[in-house]
């Protein structure tokens, strides 16, 4: 199965923002992909001194339809994100969407871990999630889904894997910044390996973000990568090569959660 990253830089216009997000997935679905990969936040981008509540939608609001208006035109899975508005808050949830190839929703993921970090205040601005996954099969591939900053945190991934994904997909506006580029490359691999799954991550491209989406295989090798402009990007993920090395490095069944549970609760 090929997964495209449509890595672009997202503005205050939405219209705009789905216009190029149309043109990345007919480019993926001419590719022969059947994922389509899109940044955190590709819906619409504000400055961070200003509220994102008042272009948040619901999921079953226009920019969600629009997307699987895009999903059922070319036949492509697509996977992006969004605010979602919150009734009675100013602040919004950070969450993914997933649309199939019909354009139908499969399901959504609320950002679980916030940005409080490098001087800037996420949670100002959003609320976090409350744990909840995602996880879901395209043509028998499991894939699950996190966002960004989650990529810091190696518990998310190994629930994910532990429940069966073999691939984990990455919308992210990963902030640049002094060795920023080099943790986002270290800790994409690093989450490959100590998990033997494909981390598929798909980043926004700006004077703030770095770009630098990529494709990463079990053994943390870079399938398919890309640098800090606008660009479409498309890899393979072969579920025999998941399972060929976790033959090879059988870390997860090497695993010993009998032990770590007698470590719980941490203590930071």
């Amino acid at each position: 199965m090929k997964i495209a990253l449509g890595q672009f830089g997202a503005g205050p216009d939405k219209a705009a923002n789905l216009d190029r997000m149309r043109e990345l997935t007919r480019g993926a679905a001419a590719a022969g992909a059947s994922l389509v990969l899109f940044p955190e936040g590709a819906m619409v981008s504000q400055p961070p001194d200003r509220s994102l509540a008042p272009a948040a939608e619901r999921v079953d609001g226009p920019f969600v339809a629009a997307l699987g208006e895009m999903a059922r035109r070319h036949g492509i899975a697509a996977v992006a994100g969004m605010f979602e508005s919150i009734p009675g808050d100013d602040r919004v949830y950070n969450t993914v969407v997933a649309l199939n190839a019909a354009g139908s929703l499969i399901g959504s993921y609320r950002k679980v871990h916030l940005y409080d970090a490098f001087g800037y205040r996420e949670s100002d601005r959003v609320r976090a999630g409350d744990g909840d996954t995602l996880r879901f099969s395209i043509e028998g591939t499991v894939l699950g889904v996190q966002t960004c900053y989650d990529l810091r945190f190696p518990e998310l991934t190994r629930h994910l894997v532990g429940r069966g994904a073999e691939v984990v997909l990455l919308p992210a506006a990963w902030v640049r910044g002094p060795l920023k580029e080099s943790h986002w490359e270290v800790l994409l691999r690093a989450r490959a390996i100590e998990c033997t799954c494909y981390v598929a991550a798909a980043g926004m491209v700006s004077a703030q973000y770095c770009g630098c989406s990529m494709l990463v295989d079990p053994m943390g090798v870079p399938v398919a990568r890309a640098g800090e402009v606008e660009a479409l990007v498309v890899g393979e993920v072969d579920p025999r090569r998941v399972a060929s090395v976790r033959r090879t490095n059988p870390s997860l069944e090497n695993a010993r959660p009998d032990v770590y549970a007698s470590w719980l609760p941490l203590k930071i």
